[in-house]
């Protein structure tokens, strides 16, 4: 055999072993990069210094009737095949419920991004049905996100129904004179699954960012 066939045999195996080595590589580096780009599950204590206590057991929760902000009946059986965040509040309240809906409507927005954002409630509910009827909800929560849900009731229905949801409240007159009163509420957030389960809560302070990775992190996992 010729210097030149044996030259020309070498680097053909060169040029395989070469192309063999580049495609290890690539393939490595697309395994990389789509574990970047997956949503990291945490660590239930990593869930909690996040803000998100998850339950290990789902808690079910019994029916309840309450209006939305179209005037349309909404019970347990609205909630399921969808996530919902459900917050607990009034409409004249001064400053933590306008913050809130805020940071859940950014929250929202950033959902888009994502495959999360079309099974995605979130819910608005009065504990202040004396003054928030249907159509006081309607432009208080559609200032801060034309598709979030308000929902509003018979005074015993909400009690019921925020109980259940670990959401604690009372009536604080301000005012003897004229009646004038505010509504003291827990600042949580509650989460219902798609089988219309209380999975768990957010607590206060909320934060962009962590409610994005402890959200994603969950459904990850339940996904």
């Amino acid at each position: 055999m010729s210097n030149q066939v044996k030259s020309n045999k070498q680097n053909e195996g060169i040029r395989k072993t070469v192309i063999i080595i580049l495609l290890c590589i690539v393939t490595i580096l697309i395994l990389f990069v789509n574990r970047l780009s997956m949503d990291r599950i945490l660590s239930p204590k990593e869930m909690v210094a996040n803000g998100a206590v998850i339950f290990s057991t789902p808690r079910e929760l019994s029916g309840f009737k309450l209006l939305n902000q179209n005037n349309q009946v909404m019970g347990i059986s609205t909630l399921k095949n969808r996530w919902s965040f459900i917050f607990f509040g009034f409409t004249h309240c001064p400053d933590i419920c306008p913050a809130t809906l805020s940071i859940l409507s950014e929250f929202s927005e950033n959902l888009t991004k994502s495959d999360y954002s079309d099974d995605t409630n979130f819910i608005f509910v009065s504990l202040d049905p004396a003054r928030d009827d249907p159509a006081s909800l309607k432009s208080y929560v559609e200032y801060f996100n034309p598709n979030f849900i308000g929902l509003t009731g018979e005074f015993l229905d909400l009690h019921r129904f925020s109980k259940q949801l670990n959401i604690a409240f009372q009536k604080v007159v301000t005012n003897p004179v004229n009646g004038n009163y505010t509504i003291d509420h827990s600042g949580h957030i509650a989460l219902i699954n798609p089988d219309g389960y209380f999975q768990g809560y957010y607590k206060p302070p909320f934060d962009l960012n962590r409610f994005l990775m402890t959200y994603k992190s969950l459904r990850a996992s339940y996904d």
